[in-house]
């Protein structure tokens, strides 16, 4: 849940009204949100930074911490946080966005043409104009923390939108969206003063604190996008940085908004709400001066959208689900603090769902803003109308009942993680991480945590290592699921709930394990059988000594493993006693 930081003063001189926290904290539950803090500057520095020197420059003007649903970028800025609130403290009527021609009489819209080339990249491009805007040094640093925020957001760290806002009147149009090899691309970046190419860029920001995070999304490919104007100016690099020619300030009359994309969805979406947002500080509000895109295929486009979707709701199936009995005129008034709604019928109401809440994709989130608006607080308890006999999953309920009785055998229960790094069950165990049914992580943040486990060894062993000070014998378990990939799942994936135990002494104790299991399969009802039951059959397995490894089979199928590790794979894990081991599959017994 991404948190929005507004200036307290500002933030109320911008409502009408002055509240106390504690009534503002009731208003933002009242709208669904949360005040999560109230800090200041200097207080956010020294706590991120430790250190009181730090933020001896720092402002102590008082700041609210707002959580913010994530699917609201509506309401990521001050400017939409107000608006939000003082429609729905019935203040203002729903604002109205509207997209205008050029004032200029005869003048033509801007125009982005996007060549065929970025198709190989970034084949998206959507743009507008906000005309005639007034910035001050506040609503400045809100419109770019709002970028900020998309881009961390709904752009998904750039990679599938990203955004470039220029001073228009440094330009000439029409713009070119097009894709070139980085040697080609040439231009002085944003607050540098000498020129660089592609590939001179990619090295000096190689060590910047945030935009190297932003470079391996183009750093591979053969053309870079880029954007320029009529006389080869260039406008960005996205999704990396702008050209510093172009850069905004606060003296910025007309502003030119170009997003890229590899989704345009997402792009029309971030697009929307930021000129929605910051059309407020234009000459005329509410308005956005639209541009023409002529995509790679030839066809002009106009964006922005700005379009209000219209959406029919029954007053009755909405009082049925969210437990109240509110008359169509009351719900219709109750709804008009979110959205513009109007009563049709004596059961139905006509939403108009703004392009500032893309949020609204059902009716569901429909009932979701009747329900914010007539107060969950006031929504009656009532008893379900059936009775429901609740029983636990049984899966869960076996995994429990082991969970007590292997503790009561002497074994520690251990809970490990459920990533670990590929060698932990790849060359640790004496495999090959290709030959395992492995699910990878796309990007993973550390190398302890690549891949999802597919074994509960590893997790066991490294927590044996950890406490080898203790003394011997050592007997963990762990009750838990491995993730093993499967192409007949719907997701690709199937978890599996397994049993692992080991113990660690001076010498293996194999029996110890073999008597667990034992034990297990006692409890289990499970009768030592080869028809009807488990037995043990010798195998090899390079994780464990060999001619001390044997597969357990139930009713003929093999369900896990047990014997004495490898002194290899004891090693890896850095322990130095001997250790046996058992492990299996326990959803067959459900």
């Amino acid at each position: 849940m991404p948190t929005v930081g507004v200036k307290r003063d500002l933030l109320f001189k911008a409502l009408g009204k002055t509240y106390t926290d504690d009534e503002f904290q009731k208003l933002c539950f009242e709208f669904g949100l949360e005040l999560d803090e109230i800090t200041t500057e200097k207080q956010m520095i020294t706590k991120e930074q430790g250190q009181v020197e730090a933020a001896k420059d720092a402002s102590e003007e008082i700041i609210y911490r707002i959580d913010i649903p994530a699917n609201r970028y509506d309401l990521l800025c001050l400017e939409g946080l107000v608006m939000g609130l003082q429609v729905f403290l019935g203040k203002i009527p729903f604002p109205r966005f509207t997209k205008v021609a050029p004032a200029a009489k005869g003048a033509a819209p801007e125009k982005l043409i996007v060549t065929k080339a970025t198709g190989q990249i970034r084949p998206f491009a959507v743009a507008a104009v906000l005309r005639n805007i007034s910035f001050t040094k506040d609503s400045y640093d809100s419109f770019i923390d709002l970028q900020d925020k998309l881009h961390q957001n709904i752009c998904r760290k750039r990679t599938l939108v990203a955004i470039g806002t220029h001073d228009l009147d440094t330009l000439k149009g029409p713009f070119t969206f097009d894709a070139k090899p980085p040697k080609d691309i040439r231009f002085v970046p944003l607050n540098q003063e000498k020129p660089m190419t592609g590939d001179e860029l990619m090295e000096f920001y190689s060590t910047h604190a945030q935009l190297k995070a932003y470079l391996p999304i183009i750093r591979d490919s053969p053309v870079y996008p880029v954007i320029y104007d009529s006389n080869g100016v260039v406008l960005s690099l996205p999704p990396i940085i702008n050209g510093d020619h172009s850069k905004i300030n606060l003296n910025t009359k007309n502003v030119f908004i170009e997003c890229t994309a590899t989704d345009l969805t997402k792009a029309r979406v971030v697009l929307d709400t930021l000129v929605c947002m910051f059309s407020v500080h234009c000459a005329k509000p509410y308005t956005v001066e639209y541009c023409d895109v002529v995509s790679a295929t030839g066809e002009t486009h106009q964006y922005p959208d700005l379009q209000f979707r219209r959406e029919t709701i029954s007053v009755a199936k909405t009082n049925a689900i969210i437990g109240i009995d509110e008359p169509a005129e009351q719900m219709a008034k109750l709804l008009n603090r979110l959205l513009p709604t109007r009563q049709t019928g004596p059961d139905t109401l006509e939403v108009e769902v703004p392009p500032t809440r893309h949020d609204m994709l059902h009716a569901c989130d429909i009932y979701e803003d009747v329900a914010i608006a007539y107060g969950y607080n006031r929504v009656p308890k009532t008893l379900p109308a059936k009775m429901h006999i609740a029983k636990q999953y049984p899966l869960n309920k076996l995994t429990e009942q082991l969970r007590e009785q292997i503790a009561q055998a002497g074994f520690t229960e251990g809970l490990t993680f459920t990533l670990c790094a590929r060698d932990d069950i790849g060359a640790k165990m004496n495999a090959k991480i290709e030959q395992l049914p492995a699910v990878h992580i796309a990007n993973p943040k550390t190398l302890e945590f690549q891949v999802v486990r597919t074994t509960l060894i590893p997790g066991l062993l490294k927590t044996l290592a950890a406490n080898r000070k203790m003394p011997l014998p050592l007997k963990l378990f762990e009750v838990s699921d491995v993730v093993l990939a499967d192409a007949k799942a719907e997701v690709g994936a199937k978890n599996e709930r397994r049993v692992c135990a080991v113990n660690c002494n001076k010498t293996a104790g194999f029996e110890v394990v073999h008597g667990l299991l034992d034990r297990v399969m006692q409890l289990l009802e499970v009768p030592w059988d080869k028809t009807s039951g488990y037995y043990l059959e010798a195998c090899d397995d390079p994780a464990y000594f060999p001619g001390r490894c044997a597969s357990v089979l139930y009713k003929g199928t093999p369900i896990g493993r047990i014997g004495v590790l490898h002194p290899t794979v004891l090693q890896a894990f850095e322990i130095t006693t001997p250790c046996s081991v058992v492990e299996f599959n326990m959803e067959y017994f459900v």
